[in-house]
């Protein structure tokens, strides 16, 4: 017996949800930039960015490998409109604090409980350390397409 067919990650990336070459004064500007991404993509409400920051503000989403995974707390959950996800790419870094420097923010959006089955999927690819490599050093969205396709 099989379990359910998982919906590949990405069919939660939009036309425009991958932008690459970026740059962010702090964390929280990276964090904005990522809701934004996500309100263009027709996923969340404004209100969403805001319930990013609040998370941000009180727990790091930094899981290291350079990557952060923003996303909102279980008040903005009524803010969205479907689970989406959006890939920003920062090259030069983003000070995510305790020394730690993030060049990939991984926002993401989900029903309330849905945020925790798509981190769940993208540690599988932060664990293995060709594929998170290959995620840091994208420089084209066709890359983060292929990287998630599987």
């Amino acid at each position: 017996m099989t379990g359910p067919t998982r919906t590949p990650l990405t069919e939660l990336l939009g036309e425009s949800s991958i932008r690459l070459g970026l740059s962010a004064t702090d964390r929280f500007d990276a964090v904005a930039q990522c809701g934004e991404a996500l309100v263009a993509s027709g996923a969340v409400d404004e209100a969403y960015v805001e319930s990013m920051l609040e998370r941000e503000r009180a727990v790091t989403t930094f899981i290291g490998e350079g990557v952060a995974i923003p996303h909102g707390t279980s008040s903005g959950k009524d803010s969205v409109k479907r689970s989406a996800m959006v890939v920003l790419g920062f090259p030069d870094g983003v000070d995510w604090g305790d020394g730690e420097r993030a060049t990939v923010c991984i926002g993401i959006a989900a029903p309330a409980g849905g945020h925790v089955g798509l981190v769940a999927r993208l540690a599988e690819i932060l664990l293995d350390p060709d594929l998170a490599e290959r995620l840091r050093t994208a420089r084209e969205p066709e890359q983060i397409t292929a990287l998630f396709a599987a």
